[in-house]
């Protein structure tokens, strides 16, 4: 397949924002002139999609804590009554 037939996510959402933008980039080859505008950009939303990742990883932590705290409050008082 050639390279040019393919059509990425982002290209149908530059589509969707402006058709006419997405036409002078894929068929006429032009480039923007926002590079460095666009590399911040880029480096922000990694940074945040590595955020993201963190809180989810966190998360699933705390629950896992959680549930072990209620398995040996659980245990302590079954033993408890057991005495």
């Amino acid at each position: 397949m050639k390279r040019d037939s393919v059509i990425r996510a982002s290209e149908i959402g530059q589509y969707r924002y402006c058709a006419r933008a997405w036409w002078l980039g894929r068929v006429m080859g032009y480039r923007s002139t926002n590079v460095e505008v666009m590399r911040r950009g880029e480096h922000q939303h990694r940074a945040h999609g590595g955020g993201v990742v963190r809180y989810h990883r966190l998360r699933w932590l705390a629950v896992a804590l959680l549930g072990m705290a209620g398995v040996a409050l659980v245990a302590w008082l079954l033993l408890g009554q057991g005495l």
